[in-house]
């Protein structure tokens, strides 16, 4: 990956999320170290006036809340464990601005993101997801409001907030 559009969750939803990856790492499990989000939209590029766009689109909106019910596997990363959202109209609607203010602008659009294929989720390990599914299941659902926007760089670990 290279530049993602990624939501911060809520500081109570945060922790819980990092609770579950504390339970898993003392188990010996790989989880990833960055703050819990939910990836939007990925892309090798998101160029300075995509930004100044998808900043204007959400500004517009009312960001949902997150239900994170569900513990599973999102295709082409087999090897994780993630917490997956409920998909409703609202969180599509959001979606959908995301990638509208984002069409054409971008380089390299990442098609896992893309609407249509898209499945909403926190990571919870990279790592034996049959037995990090044993050790969390059943697991209390997350509720997660959205705290901020960001574009995060996976290559070098900076962000860049587009509000809070």
């Amino acid at each position: 990956m290279a530049q993602i559009v990624r939501f911060r969750l809520d500081m109570a939803a945060e922790e819980r999320v990092v609770e579950l990856r504390d339970r898993l790492a003392a188990e010996g499990l790989r989880v990833p170290h960055e703050v819990p989000t939910v990836t939007f939209a990925a892309a090798a590029q998101i160029p300075a006036a995509a930004r100044v766009e998808l900043t204007e689109a959400l500004r517009g909106l009312s960001l949902p809340s997150l239900w994170l019910p569900t513990l599973g596997s999102v295709s082409g990363h087999d090897d994780d464990l993630v917490l997956s959202a409920i998909v409703d109209t609202e969180l599509l609607a959001v979606h959908s601005a995301v990638h509208d203010a984002l069409a054409g602008k971008v380089r390299s659009p990442f098609g896992s993101y893309l609407p249509g294929a898209w499945l909403p989720h926190v990571v919870l390990a990279h790592e034996r997801p049959v037995d990090a599914f044993a050790l969390l299941h059943p697991v209390r659902p997350v509720r997660a409001a959205i705290e901020g926007v960001e574009i995060a760089d996976t290559r070098d670990g900076s962000s860049e907030p587009l509000f809070a």
